[in-house]
């Protein structure tokens, strides 16, 4: 968003009764917050609500566990007080406890981070595991309205550790040492995402791919609206890529009513029959 020669660029607007502004510099990102600056992200993402698409999202089905951690965090950023900083303590305590592994440290060293880190991958635990059972229901409806009812979605949550954590974590003290790692726990954890009984990553279709991520970002923006009572604004990138007009027009319909969507897109011939109040165009770097 920085125009060639400058040097940053600034987004401000209201949400609710807040007023949030951003300045992006080369290298650099600031937030405010009712006119405060704000050194961590919490209080201003717990006004800006959000849920967005673009197509880098396709990962959530084709990537690693690692995308599909970042949008239970992300999620749980935004559903969980607390939840933020539990991660960032575990993510600390495991860069700690992998460092001193990689080295061949005692022990006695190792062992001396086990305890924090899990009392913290506990707490990412059960609340991924709730997220997880909320957001189903939500986007298997989502999906099935999407498709016409001809896929049917299924979303596993996938520990990255047995039960009770503190006894997988000691059952792995061989494999650890071996590998010179922390080899279980919540940074293992993953999605299991099926469609019609089969794994969606190796068996569905371009399409279904984008339909199925549209789904958990429906599901997202609707759970967002149960816990707030009010939808997240929708900022759609892109949405329509392979589905055919019956899928987009279904898509438009199983979005959230009374969200403010934000889409952008190349084409309008699914606009037709759909409520839109305004249209911004961009051409030769203006909008219009």
């Amino acid at each position: 968003m920085i125009q060639a020669g400058q040097a940053a660029c600034a987004l401000e607007g209201r949400v609710g009764d807040s007023h949030l502004a951003c300045r992006f510099a080369h290298g650099s990102r600031e937030l405010m917050l009712d006119s405060k600056p704000q050194s961590r992200s919490d209080d201003y993402l717990s006004v800006a609500r959000i849920t967005w698409f673009a197509n880098s999202d396709l990962e959530l089905v084709k990537g690693s566990g690692s995308v599909r951690r970042r949008f239970l965090d992300f999620l749980g950023v935004q559903s969980m007080p607390g939840y933020r900083k539990a991660l960032r303590d575990y993510e600390r305590t495991l860069r700690s406890r992998n460092a001193l592994l990689k080295e061949g440290r005692p022990r006695r060293e190792v062992l001396a981070f086990d305890s924090p880190l899990i009392e913290v991958g506990e707490v990412l635990v059960k609340v991924r595991r709730a997220l997880v059972q909320a957001i189903t229901p939500l986007a298997q409806t989502a999906c099935t309205g999407i498709s016409g009812a001809a896929d049917a979605l299924s979303v596993v949550y996938v520990p990255g550790c047995a039960e009770p954590f503190a006894e997988s974590l000691a059952a792995s003290r061989g494999e650890e040492e071996r590998l010179r790692q922390t080899v279980r726990g919540p940074h293992r954890d993953d999605l299991e995402i099926s469609l019609n009984g089969l794994k969606a990553s190796a068996f569905a279709s371009e399409g279904q791919h984008r339909s199925i991520v549209l789904a958990l970002k429906i599901a997202q923006a609707r759970h967002l609206e149960s816990l707030h009572e009010k939808p997240p604004v929708l900022l759609l990138d892109d949405i329509f890529g392979e589905l055919d007009a019956a899928r987009r027009n279904r898509l438009i319909s199983s979005l959230p009513a009374d969200a403010q969507t934000i889409i952008t897109t190349t084409f309008l011939d699914w606009a037709e029959g759909h409520p839109i109040e305004k249209v911004f165009q961009l051409a030769e770097g203006r909008l219009s």
